[in-house]
């Protein structure tokens, strides 16, 4: 997907930068040519703003994708992944697991989860950043419980694990 959206923004840095929010943030592109968060429609002008473009450049990007089949069937079809409880799982009495790893080593999400799993503790969301999207994509896993820190370790010995936060 994100080598087709390259190749057909290249040359634009301000519609790639657009086009890119657009995923990021699971927003569709409507057949009308207005953008969607679900069904709630977007204003140009603030999708413009978070990105710090012109809002004609969000219309001129839409237009881009809308007149091409691949892209406009991609980006038709994005929705949004849900709320992510990171932030609010202290308030919750949840546990949260940050690993910063490479992108590129299989197993990290299984190993993982089967630390996890071993605690005893249950799994309520998990969230994979795309190494397309964020330069330092993380996995966030959300548990029932917080997580006890001595597992810090074991989550380094995972191959390709950076760093691991536990809160």
């Amino acid at each position: 997907m994100w080598d087709r959206i390259k190749h057909k923004f290249e040359k634009f840095p301000a519609r790639m930068a657009v086009a890119r929010k657009i995923v990021e943030l699971g927003l569709r592109v409507g057949e009308n040519g207005k953008i969607y968060l679900d069904d709630v429609e977007i204003n140009d002008v603030a999708l413009a703003r978070s990105v710090n473009v012109d809002r004609r450049t969000i219309k001129s990007t839409v237009d881009v994708i809308l007149a091409d089949p691949q892209l406009s069937e991609i980006f038709q079809n994005i929705h949004p992944a849900g709320t992510l409880l990171k932030n609010i799982a202290k308030n919750l009495g949840f546990g949260v697991v940050e690993i910063e790893a490479d992108a590129g080593n299989a197993g990290i999400i299984a190993r993982s989860t089967e630390l996890i799993s071993i605690e005893g503790l249950s799994i309520r969301q998990a969230h994979a950043g795309d190494p397309e999207l964020e330069e330092h994509p993380k996995l966030t896993i959300i548990t029932e419980k917080p997580v006890k820190g001595n597992l810090i370790n074991e989550f380094l010995k995972i191959p390709g694990v950076k760093r691991v936060s536990i809160y």
